[in-house]
């Protein structure tokens, strides 16, 4: 991009101007400077066509069945089934946290409907059984990290659709490296609950209800079931999944918890259209910026630059390259805009060094995830500290350490390509 376009992005930024239309005021400054007001047609056409592709339908129904079982008490039966499942251990709700994130995962896909979920909770829970508030908002801001990684997610969606990758094997690909990311927070919350004295849980009022929180359960349990089973087993589409998991989240909030009202539908629907249009404009704006570095040769350049350092010919290595740039370009751009301005960069450079589609497809993802909590632009930073009440300054110190745990898991994947690959092979993808 020019240095008058990129000055114009950063000033709109700074300014406090959408994401959105800070990208596309600098790439039509940038397409305009390159061809003039002839060239400038391009800028609607790639606007709308950014938005354009079938597989991002799910998407909003995705988000919308996410919606819905907040509202539907489907998750506080599921935070009950966890805490059951956990028992009276040190730092139970720690346990709990994590897990939940897992469960949830598996409906909407979202790190920042898990954090808003799970944040509004479990942290005065947590702080009240003896954890320091800003550990319980870190920790909650870490385990959200697991919602674009275990199947359903929303950057997978996107990927699929920058890259004509199979979404189903994406899904599949997913598994693993999501439990792996749950089993390091696990390991995490361990630790700190044994350094720092955190007492046990006190599940005593659970004891008896025990037949009842498993019968609840089971309504809760269903919707990632339908979706993750349905989607990897082949059996319909990620849209088709999505809309099955709407219809049943309305079928159960309606019907069998009775705590879905009009209203709150409502308020989903409108939840659910003021996240995803957001999505679809920052993908449409991005798409704007996408076609002038194609039409600049940027990809080119960087393949050019890299063989001359030889990566092309050392996949880990040109993977840690990919992984630093996204890293440091996360901390500071949304991550959609970060997702479809690079994808379309690396994913060829990838091909040509020989790397699975899958596993790339996975790295860049939890690359993408990783910058919903890095400081300073981290969303889900920002919503953890609105529904925990925690000051944004004392959340930024505690999340490093969660932050390293991903990058630790992040490491893995690059070095241990089968936590990826091994599944979507298995399963025919």
């Amino acid at each position: 991009m020019s240095l008058l376009a990129a000055a114009l992005f950063l000033l709109l930024m700074v300014g406090g101007v959408p994401l959105y239309a800070a990208l596309l005021a600098a790439g039509s400054l940038a397409i305009y400077q390159t061809g003039g007001w002839e060239l400038l047609r391009v800028v609607p056409q790639q606007f709308f066509g950014g938005m354009d592709a079938f597989s991002l339908m799910a998407i909003p129904l995705f988000v919308l069945s996410g919606n819905l079982m907040n509202r539907s008490g489907l998750t506080d039966r599921l935070i009950d089934f966890s805490r059951l499942l956990v028992g009276p251990v040190r730092g139970g709700l720690g346990y709990v946290n994590v897990l939940g994130s897992v469960i949830l995962a598996g409906v909407n896909g979202s790190a920042a409907a898990d954090a808003s979920a799970l944040g509004a909770l479990l942290i005065p829970a947590m702080e009240k059984e003896g954890f320091p508030r800003a550990y319980a908002a870190g920790l909650t801001a870490g385990s959200s990290l697991i919602g674009p990684i275990i199947p359903p997610s929303i950057f997978m969606i996107l990927y699929s659709a920058l890259t004509n990758t199979s979404v189903g094997g994406l899904f599949a690909a997913g598994i693993l490296p999501g439990l792996v990311l749950a089993l390091a927070f696990l390991i995490l919350n361990a630790l700190f609950c044994r350094r720092h004295g955190v007492p046990r849980t006190d599940v005593s009022e659970l004891k008896g209800r025990r037949a009842a929180i498993l019968r609840r359960a089971v309504a809760a349990l269903a919707a990632p079931l339908i979706i993750i089973g349905g989607i990897v087993a082949a059996i319909v589409t990620p849209t088709e999944s999505g809309a099955l998991a709407v219809a049943y989240c309305l079928a159960v909030g309606f019907f069998v918890t009775g705590d879905l009202t009009l209203k709150g539908a409502a308020s989903a629907l409108y939840e659910t259209a003021r996240l995803t249009s957001a999505i679809f404009l920052i993908m449409g704006a991005a798409s704007v910026v996408g076609w002038y570095l194609k039409w600049e040769r940027v990809g080119a350049r960087i393949a050019e630059a890299l063989v001359g350092l030889g990566l092309l010919d050392e996949p880990r290595l040109l993977l840690v390259v990919i992984s630093l740039i996204v890293f440091a370009v996360g901390m500071f751009m949304e991550e959609v805009a970060v997702l479809t301005l690079l994808t379309p960069l690396f994913a060829p450079l990838a091909a040509r060094a020989g790397i699975d589609p899958y596993h790339f497809g996975i790295v860049m993802t939890l690359n993408v995830t990783i910058a919903l909590i890095t400081p300073p632009v981290g969303a889900c930073n920002y919503i953890v500290a609105a529904v925990g009440k925690v000051p944004l300054g004392e959340l930024f110190r505690a999340i490093w350490p969660f932050v390293a745990v991903a990058l630790v898991v992040l490491s893995l994947l690059i070095f241990f390509p089968a936590l990826t690959v091994t599944l979507p092979r298995l399963l025919g993808f």
